[in-house]
């Protein structure tokens, strides 16, 4: 794999304490395998690496005014947000982790759907002259997925960092990635970190 650093951002999906975190409203859904795959940890050598290397690193997050009024539950997921009252801006669990803060440098893009590759992100990926997007982050099948479609649709080379996605279930996160492999290219974290460390002449 080779990685143009200048040309390259990795994209952190939904690293908020209500869908990652124990104690989040979306803990019964997605905590197992956060903790079991060890995402966060992966997530942080991730970008880490991708700062010392250069890369544009993001954040999308997902959360609402807390009357929900730019909530437009029209899809199960979203309902769950708002039976739950959660990811309401200005909680802490609508944050992103403290184990994953962004760094003064990152980019944090908060939008109101559950794919994050909106038109803010796109502006800025252009902006710098970004052609090649990481993802990782909650949840494969669902924000990974959705995010990474877009991207690839909008013509950017789309790499997914596989150890460092989770879903609910270990089935429903192959099935995504088996499904992604026709867009994108399926890589893990020690891949992604070889590519973009400083090359030694």
């Amino acid at each position: 794999m080779e990685l143009n650093p200048e040309r390259t951002a990795v994209i952190a999906v939904h690293c908020q304490g209500d869908i990652v975190s124990g104690d989040g409203a979306f803990a019964p859904f997605f905590h197992d395998q956060v903790v079991s795959r060890n995402v966060i940890s992966k997530i942080g050598n991730l970008l880490d690496s991708a700062r010392e290397s250069g890369m544009t690193v993001i954040y999308t997050r997902v959360a609402f005014k807390p009357d929900f009024s730019d909530l437009n539950a029209n899809s199960p997921l979203l309902k769950v947000v708002e039976q739950a009252g959660c990811l309401k801006e200005g909680t802490g669990l609508a944050e992103i982790v403290p184990e994953l803060a962004p760094g003064g440098e990152d980019v944090v893009i908060t939008h109101q759907r559950v794919g994050g590759f909106v038109l803010e992100l796109t502006a800025i990926l252009e902006g710098r002259g970004i052609d090649t997007v990481v993802f990782a982050g909650v949840a494969t099948n669902a924000s990974v997925e959705s995010s990474a479609r877009v991207a690839t649709d909008a013509g950017y080379r789309v790499i997914i960092a596989e150890d460092a996605c989770s879903a609910a279930t270990p089935e429903a996160h192959k099935a995504s990635i088996e499904s992604l492999g026709l867009l994108a290219e399926i890589s893990t974290t020690a891949e992604i970190v070889g590519a973009s460390a400083p090359q030694t002449v």
